[in-house]
């Protein structure tokens, strides 16, 4: 008598957990959906949120870069005014040549009055 009691508490426990199953996952369903909803949704704030600090620093950054520009200018104008107020053409290969950085096996031809360059007959051979 007691194994049937067991059986049939047994058999009315897994039609409790069917029918809680029936009625629980539709409402779980609903409940995950949200919540997945709920993440995409601060997730999509947060993407948000990067990609303006990154348009705001980019825009700080060109702002600095604008006013370094209008200080060498600035420099720049101040050099010419006193060298005399011409950009010669010596002066203006000065700056070219001031401007690059070159290494140890950089050759620089500067033209002579024929525009011709110094020829270098005796390079490599030392």
């Amino acid at each position: 008598m007691e194994r049937a009691w067991l059986g049939i508490i047994g058999i009315v426990f897994v039609i409790g957990l069917i029918i809680g199953a029936m009625v629980g996952l539709p409402y779980y369903n609903v409940w995950q959906k949200e919540m997945s909803g709920k993440a995409q949704l601060a997730e999509a704030e947060w993407n948000r949120q990067i990609m303006l600090k990154e348009a705001e620093m980019n825009l700080e950054a060109e702002k600095l870069n604008a006013l370094a520009e209008i200080e060498r200018a600035k420099g720049m104008a101040e050099a010419i005014t006193i060298e005399g107020g011409n950009l010669t053409p010596e002066y203006i290969q000065y700056l070219w040549v001031r401007q690059n950085t070159f290494n140890d096996k950089t050759v620089i031809y500067i033209p002579t009055e024929a525009n011709l360059p110094i020829l270098e007959a005796l390079r490599g051979i030392r």
